[in-house]
């Protein structure tokens, strides 16, 4: 396996891993927002505040995606799998 095809692999999966993570992650930032408006305008500076709705709203995030999340795992782990022959030479 060329040098050239490996860099591929690794953008691909780096590619794989912010896909995966992306709607995890803007969940968990549009919730932090949201509360952050609620309590700049009710005056309630409790920095622990944001944690709790959303460690909720990225375990349902998980809880909703976690079939695609698998399916697209495991697609891009079997081709993997397929290519470790070539990788091996």
């Amino acid at each position: 396996m060329s040098d050239i095809s490996i860099i591929v692999l690794v953008q691909e999966t780096l590619w794989i891993f912010a896909v995966l993570s992306a709607p995890i992650l803007i969940v968990s930032i549009v919730v932090g927002l949201i509360i952050s408006i609620l309590q700049a305008t009710t005056s309630i500076q409790e920095q622990t505040l944001t944690f709790v709705p959303k460690m909720i709203a990225m375990l349902v995030m998980i809880y909703f995606l976690a079939g695609w999340m698998l399916n697209y795992t495991s697609a891009f782990t079997v081709r993997l799998f397929s290519l470790l022959p070539s990788i091996a030479h």
